[in-house]
């Protein structure tokens, strides 16, 4: 197996100590009260920093060239337009010369209020009803209009991407390659004809979803850290507040729908996207974590990624995506 990537040898966060931390945000007039705490992220490196005299803020640091200036600050556009109307969504702070992007040392990086909370629970369908309703708020601003120049969600940014890498760069133990890419193939095959299926809207997405990206608190969900936003269908915001078995997720989607269409309307076409966009999802997160392997924090985080045993398992899990991938789409009354 190999763990070759495009990225330097060095990694550019190397050099993004604590020190630089705080220097970058002092550099905006800022004082801080050397408190500096690494949050859980490792696509771009986020801390909270303690300020004098005031509340912490978060410092989020780009990674060096996934987004342009342009992407980025359509992000920024996006979740401040969300915020002016009142949807709870935590935008970037933007500052005296109107600014939510700045540089320091070749870092580009954004500054956000703190904001508390926990991640909502699946299995109340009182959440359930607000998170529907609060992610009509975001789609029925999100198709206004979509992005003009972030990317948008389908086959191939996600798996087609990600099965190419890994096959390119060798991740790939040799016993298992010829299980990997028949299946990857006839998995692409088939999410490809899925999506041909339906008729779906390219809207604006926060993209990535999942719990962890949601804190409850005051019984409100905050919607945080639009990174991942792009154009995609409305059901991919939606798909990943399911669990459990399909009477279960019947139920829950029937819940955050029900919210949802108070102020978004939704094409129940996207149901047939669901396991499709899981299928998505699973590869794209194997391509990623390869992608990223020479960063120091992910063979630190993630041991467990590129042994023989990993690439078993997840070939049992595309396995296992193929039969639900066949399987009928859930359906809402």
């Amino acid at each position: 197996m190999s763990s070759q990537s495009p990225e330097q040898s060095v990694h550019p966060y190397e050099t993004l100590t604590p020190d630089v931390v705080m220097d970058a945000i002092e550099s905006l007039g800022y004082l801080c009260d050397a408190r500096v705490f690494a949050l859980n992220s490792y696509e771009n490196r986020v801390y909270q920093v303690g300020i004098d005299e005031g509340a912490p803020i978060i410092a989020k640091f780009y990674r060096p060239a996934r987004w342009s200036d342009t992407q980025i600050l359509e992000e920024h556009s996006f979740s401040s337009s969300l915020h002016d109307l009142g949807v709870s969504v935590v935008p970037p702070i933007v500052g005296a010369d109107d600014r939510s992007l700045f540089e320091y040392q070749g870092f580009r990086f954004s500054l956000y209020p703190r904001q508390g909370g926990h991640a909502p629970t699946l299995d109340n369908f009182d959440h359930l009803l607000s998170l529907g309703r609060a992610l009509g708020r975001i789609h029925a601003l999100g198709q206004v209009t979509p992005f003009e120049h972030r990317p948008t969600h389908n086959t191939a940014t996600f798996a087609e991407a990600s099965f190419e890498f890994l096959l390119e760069h060798e991740f790939i133990p040799r016993s298992l390659l010829e299980a990997y890419t028949t299946l990857g193939r006839d998995l692409i095959a088939r999410c490809q004809d899925i999506f041909a299926q339906v008729n779906y809207r390219n809207i604006r997405l926060h993209g990535d979803c999942h719990p962890g990206n949601i804190l409850w608190r005051d019984e409100v969900p905050h919607f945080v850290d639009f990174d991942d936003a792009r154009n995609g269908p409305a059901i991919q915001d939606l798909w990943m507040l399911l669990s459990g078995d399909r009477a279960q997720q019947t139920a829950q989607l029937s819940e955050v729908l029900e919210g949802y269409r108070e102020f978004c309307d939704f094409n129940s076409a996207e149901l047939l996207l669901i396991e499709a966009l899981r299928t998505l999802r699973i590869m794209h997160y194997s391509g990623w974590l390869a992608k990223r392997w020479q960063d120091p924090a992910f063979p630190h985080s993630f041991p467990w990624f590129n042994t023989e045993r990993y690439w078993a398992e997840h070939i049992l899990e595309l396995r296992e995506q193929l039969a639900a991938i066949n399987e009928p789409a859930l359906e809402i009354y």
